[in-house]
């Protein structure tokens, strides 16, 4: 059982599901600033062109009320959501190859020596400064 609990605390504490909880809350507050959008300023708008707007919308059949103003609301709601979830997206995407483009164009460090090109440059030098040394010596 304790073995149980541990590995649900290290999946509870993993950064995804932290993440997904953060973005289910603040999707539940933005959808209801969307639905505020739509029923305080959007609904009163088309409602200029129909009157009592969208959650009017209703007939009878039989003895049942269908309220296809509120489905169509509804669907608006879903229509806005879906834009802005889109737009951010794309920008997030367009950050996100900004800065993939940034680092691409960031020059790549050379590589290191490795320990025998070290030894031969070490060599090449003292050699170069030996042949200087007996042109010296030479004149």
């Amino acid at each position: 059982m304790k073995k149980l609990l541990e590995e649900f605390k290290a999946f509870i504490m993993r950064g995804n599901i932290m993440d997904m909880a953060i973005g289910v809350i603040v999707g539940g507050a933005f959808s209801n600033l969307v639905t505020s959008l739509l029923d305080n300023i959007i609904s009163p708008i088309l409602g200029f062109f129909n009157y009592g707007g969208f959650n009017g919308l209703s007939f009878k059949l039989w003895r049942a009320e269908l309220r296809y103003g509120a489905f169509l609301n509804d669907v608006v709601n879903f229509i806005i959501m879906a834009a802005v979830v889109f737009l951010m997206m794309k920008l997030v995407s367009m950050a996100m190859n900004a800065i993939h483009k940034k680092e691409a164009e960031k020059p790549a460090e050379p590589p290191k020596p490795t320990k025998e090109e070290l030894i031969l440059t070490e060599i090449r030098d003292l050699l170069r400064q030996q042949a200087a040394n007996e042109s010296k010596n030479a004149e």
